[in-house]
């Protein structure tokens, strides 16, 4: 928007300055050539005046002598003729002869005509005529070939002068284009800015409101407005699920106590039920501590020191080898340089311990290799993945692949890890492994 905004801006500047541009180089041409064209007449009626005299007289010496010193002045051909087209002056190598067409039309009384106006790169002489006479009766005739260069070169100075003013213009009013464009575009890109930011999981970002004109001023303050609501709304509900996590668990606990005091009193028919019931317990109290690890995941940005990949790795890998092992898969050591990065030693080991679980239960007997390139970690396992349609609903809350519906679990695992990464500014993206199986690749935020 901004290059298509500054474009007009400026297309509009050229358009403007051309049409004021434009007259002035016509005017200037046209000035200078009514110029040239005045003095030559001015010339030519003089000349025709002695010429007059001249032939009225008999006596041509006084002609004679003013056209030579007039070519010598200004080095511009003379050539007089008398009735009889007999040449009486001649200078500056230039014959009637040369100049014959010009000659009859003097003697025929045809007027010379208007002359077009000149422009720098004009060469050719420009031949003006006068008719000697009393205008019934024409005696004789006065051809003149005027240079035009030095008319010429005044055209090409007045032009370079209006040029460098339209120049000039130009620059100017490229210069405002782009500091208007700058002073309306600068709000809408920060209230792009803004809305990244909240799709990217931040929960307030506000935006500068003394940016602009007035009207996207106020669209800023809504969207301040906005941000805040979200916010406390989000602040709200996230306090919620704590409080319900936190009051949930003195019933729970005491729950606890009650099944596990009925155990030595179940009879061999009960057991089976009484088993399940422990499952259910054991899964609720589960759920608990996930809820309130989702509630209290994006107050991470906050909390520990940054850590270091390698080390977070080995100990996870380490710690999960029983598991997977007793479960046929493969997890093997990997060889991850030191790294440090904004997520605490406790962050990485907690989102490294959700996709490990999930590797462990759902890719069993497969193999799961765990990369870092230097800013993204990646853990790839081997098992039946998921349909490329499910891919992009397996880090919703509470959802639960089709095949995995009987199984353990709540859900929650990949929400939190995703929470946790993108209070730090990180992501989670979840791709399918070729030719089978699904990678987690983690965005880790620098340390800044």
């Amino acid at each position: 928007m901004g290059k298509r905004l500054l474009l007009v801006l400026l297309t509009f500047s050229v358009l403007a300055v051309a049409g004021f541009a434009a007259p002035l180089l016509r005017a200037t041409a046209a000035e200078r050539t009514q110029q040239l064209v005045l003095a030559r007449n001015a010339d030519l009626d003089r000349f025709a005046g002695l010429a007059d005299r001249a032939f009225g007289t008999g006596d041509a010496t006084v002609l004679r002598a003013e056209a030579r010193r007039y070519t010598d002045l200004y080095g511009e051909p003379l050539v007089v003729v008398d009735a009889s087209r007999a040449p009486v002056v001649e200078t500056g190598g230039v014959r009637a002869s040369d100049v014959a067409g010009s000659v009859d039309k003097a003697l025929r009384n045809e007027p010379a005509g208007s002359v077009p106006w000149l422009r720098p790169w004009s060469r050719d002489d420009l031949v003006r005529y006068r008719p000697v006479g009393d205008g019934t009766r024409v005696t004789g005739a006065v051809v003149l070939e005027a240079s035009v260069r030095q008319a010429t070169a005044d055209i090409a100075a007045h032009w370079a002068l209006i040029g460098a003013g339209a120049l000039t213009a130009l620059v100017v009013c490229g210069l405002l284009a782009l500091v208007l464009a700058r002073w309306v575009l600068r709000p809408l890109a920060d209230l792009g800015a803004g809305v990244r930011a909240i799709s990217a999981g931040s929960r307030r970002s506000r935006v500068p409101v003394d940016a602009g004109p007035p009207e996207l001023r106020e669209v800023a303050a809504s969207f301040n407005r906005m941000s805040e609501a979200v916010a406390e709304a989000d602040e709200r509900q996230r306090q919620l699920v704590a409080d319900a996590s936190h009051q949930l668990r003195n019933p729970m606990a005491a729950l606890r106590l009650r099944v596990d005091a009925l155990e030595r009193r179940i009879t061999p028919d009960g057991e089976r039920t009484y088993r399940s019931a422990v499952g259910e317990v054991d899964r609720l109290e589960a759920l608990l501590d996930r809820l309130l690890a989702l509630a209290n995941a994006d107050r991470a940005a906050v909390s520990g020191e940054p850590g270091d990949v390698a080390a977070a790795v080995a100990d996870r890998v380490l710690a999960w080898r029983p598991a997977a092992e007793a479960a046929g898969l493969s997890l093997p050591d990997p060889e991850i340089p030191p790294a440090r990065v904004a997520l605490s030693a406790e962050e990485l080991a907690q989102v490294l311990d959700v996709l490990l679980d999930n590797a462990v239960k759902y890719a069993p007997g497969a193999s799961v290799e765990i990369g870092w390139d230097g800013r993204t970690l990646s853990v790839a396992d081997t098992g039946p993945g998921l349909p490329e349609e499910e891919i992009s609903l397996a880090a919703q809350r509470f959802w639960r692949a089709d095949q995995h519906r009987g199984s353990r679990g709540s859900g929650l695992g990949l929400a939190i890890a995703g929470q946790l990464l993108a209070a730090h500014g990180g992501a989670l993206r979840l791709a399918r492994t070729a030719p089978h199986g699904l990678t987690a690749h983690l965005d880790l935020p620098e340390v800044r």
